[in-house]
């Protein structure tokens, strides 16, 4: 379970740093903006790695000899992906506080993608993919509703710093899942 929390933190990672960003350009928190943003990015980051995990289902027997890599290479090259990301960031990046619903699917997607293909990679553990989504979702629900705080008080200061921590997560997590399997 520990390890599924910290799958949770790198993969929220994406979802504070927007909502740093959505925090960064409310003058005065906006509660009503905060719950919206939270909400959309922990439903969106708990749908995916379900549906992911459907996907991945269905192609289990073709892969089950290569699902430990499979695994590595798609968490390492989504924390990758997200170091990469950070550390090209600028500063005027996503400084909006549009929470309209077109904006926050497309925010929402943007930011869960990784966990649609983590959702992949969960398809080959023995696992509950509902009780992994919902902390997932929890996580990201929090993270994200501690973001939005973060950036209107706080500023960008910790917006790389989060999201290249959440990318070091899910490459370690990638090289967890190919010890256990090769050593276990």
């Amino acid at each position: 379970m520990i390890g599924i929390f910290f799958i949770a933190i790198g993969l929220a990672m994406d979802a504070f740093a927007v909502s740093v960003c959505k925090g960064l350009s409310m003058k005065k928190i906006n509660f009503k903006k905060l719950l919206i943003i939270a909400l959309f990015f922990g439903i969106f980051q708990a749908i995916m790695p379900v549906i992911g995990y459907f996907l991945g289902e269905s192609f289990e027997n073709l892969i089950t000899s290569i699902d430990h890599w499979i695994a590595l290479v798609l968490l390492s090259l989504i924390g990758i992906n997200m170091i990469r990301e950070a550390i090209g960031k600028s500063e005027e990046d996503n400084k909006n506080d549009d929470t309209s619903f077109k904006t926050m699917v497309i925010l929402a997607i943007a930011t869960s993608i990784d966990a649609l293909a983590v959702g992949i990679t969960f398809a080959f553990l023995e696992i509950n993919i509902f009780v992994i989504a919902s902390v997932i979702g929890i996580v990201t629900f929090v993270i994200s509703s501690i973001g939005v705080i973060i950036g209107n008080k706080f500023g960008d200061k910790y917006e790389k710093r989060a999201e290249i921590f959440g990318g070091v997560i899910l490459i370690l997590m990638g090289i967890k899942i190919l010890c256990e399997h090769l050593l276990g």
